[in-house]
């Protein structure tokens, strides 16, 4: 990875690694109203983080394979 990682995009997409989480959670949680911390979508948008719908529980955020090489290499 050329670029170097953002700590709190580091952050979000370990926490959602640890498990699957309900789409209103991810929302609630790293919610924030400042423009600059795009937190949530530059995980997103680099395909670190996809939704993905569940029989029986709804919409949730889970880790990519993207996502989990992005751990790797920045040592999570």
């Amino acid at each position: 990875m050329s670029e170097i990682a953002d700590p709190l995009v580091l952050d979000f997409v370990e926490w959602v690694a640890r498990e699957p989480r309900a789409y209103a959670e991810v929302i609630a949680t790293w919610k924030t109203s400042c423009p600059r911390l795009t937190i949530w979508e530059d995980a997103a948008e680099h395909g670190y983080v996809a939704r993905e719908t569940l029989p029986g529980i709804g919409l949730i955020i889970a880790v990519t394979e993207g996502g989990e090489r992005f751990l790797r290499t920045n040592g999570r």
